[in-house]
């Protein structure tokens, strides 16, 4: 395994779009990164960068102790599972998982001892005789990740790999992905729109906007101390709630933006003394575990609206008065006029 350097990373496309500006980042051997962002953030673009897909306008990228900035794909020694399966449907599984070795020229027992191996960590031994058509999704998706496991690559991409599975199964192979990098204690660069996803499979995940990076970190650290209004928003569901308030400028003309996350809002009675406001419930939506409750406070400038977070039996509906108070020491402040965090 090695470690993977992106040096100043800049890729322009056609008409000057710009897909990657100016990305600095720095994967250790044996890490798990997730890229995470909305459309459009340079995550995908920045991960075929990486692969040798795409090419760099500017910047170096570094594999182990190489430059492979220049080098085709094929020469980067990386594997890459994508969204879509590409299994050979008139194959084996034994022999999806084999042909790559095959066309590389490896010896027939050193294919039959990775087949082997590659098949007992991902749970697939008693598949290697069935076809793509007799599995199902999550099967495939493991076929996919044992094909790309056998190569013993230098590192391992990851494309928005769990996008075409159903919730639950997405959760199951989301966890083998994490046992697996566990077990394999691999280089893998991960790249998904969901924040969720990144948050429980990232050793660090890396917030993308816009092509930049907007913050990179540990998943509890950026969650706790989102850098921009834009991760605050972004990283955590429910999102946080920014608002308007009444928080002491920090200097002449300053404006601040307040947040508090949902799960930092403690619901109360009305008129009870230590609450900051009063807000009305406009949506309650039971999860099971907890009621996600919608509130507005009617002519409160900024703070109109905000998502709180109660336990399954409040009782709350529609229509309800409630008092709201912010946990001060779970306060988010930041520059409105540059989306950034301020110290505490």
């Amino acid at each position: 395994m090695a470690a993977i350097v992106l040096d100043r990373i800049e890729k322009i496309f056609g008409g000057g779009a710009a897909g990657v500006r100016g990305v600095s980042l720095e994967i250790g051997d044996g890490e798990l990164v997730v890229l995470v962002g909305p459309s459009g953030s340079g995550k995908s673009t920045t991960l075929r960068l990486v692969a040798g897909l795409e090419t760099p306008t500017a910047g170096r990228i570094l594999i182990g102790d190489r430059d492979v900035t220049d080098l085709p794909p094929q020469a980067r020694d990386l594997a890459m599972v994508f969204q879509s399966y590409a299994l050979y449907p008139h194959k084996s599984v034994r022999e999806n998982l084999a042909f790559g070795l095959r066309m590389r020229g490896v010896p027939r027992p050193d294919i039959d001892a990775r087949v082997g191996r590659a098949a007992e960590t991902l749970q697939i031994a008693e598949l290697l005789d069935r076809r793509p058509a007799q599995l199902s999704g999550g099967q495939r998706q493991r076929v996919a990740l044992g094909r790309a496991i056998v190569r013993e690559p230098q590192a391992f991409l990851f494309d928005e790999p769990l996008s075409n599975l159903d919730p639950a199964l997405r959760l199951d192979t989301r966890a083998e992905l994490a046992l697996l990098h566990r077990r394999l204690g691999a280089t893998m660069v991960y790249v998904t729109h969901d924040q969720e996803e990144a948050m429980t499979l990232g050793d660090r995940i890396v917030v993308m906007r816009d092509g930049r990076v907007e913050q990179a970190g540990a998943p509890a650290q950026v969650y706790r101390e989102p850098a921009t209004t834009f991760v605050a928003r972004f990283v955590g569901s429910p999102p946080m709630n920014l608002f308007a308030g009444p928080v002491p400028a920090l200097g002449a003309g300053e404006e601040l933006i307040a947040g508090v996350r949902p799960h930092d809002i403690l619901l109360t009675a009305p008129e009870a003394g230590d609450a900051d406001a009063t807000g009305v419930v406009e949506l309650v939506e039971p999860l099971g575990s907890e009621l996600r409750v919608h509130l507005a406070f009617p002519g409160t400038g900024g703070f109109s609206r905000a998502t709180a977070v109660a336990p399954p039996d409040a009782g709350m509906a529609p229509g309800d008065r409630v008092g709201v108070r912010l946990r001060r020491d779970r306060l988010h402040l930041f520059r409105k006029s540059t989306g950034q965090r301020l110290a505490r």
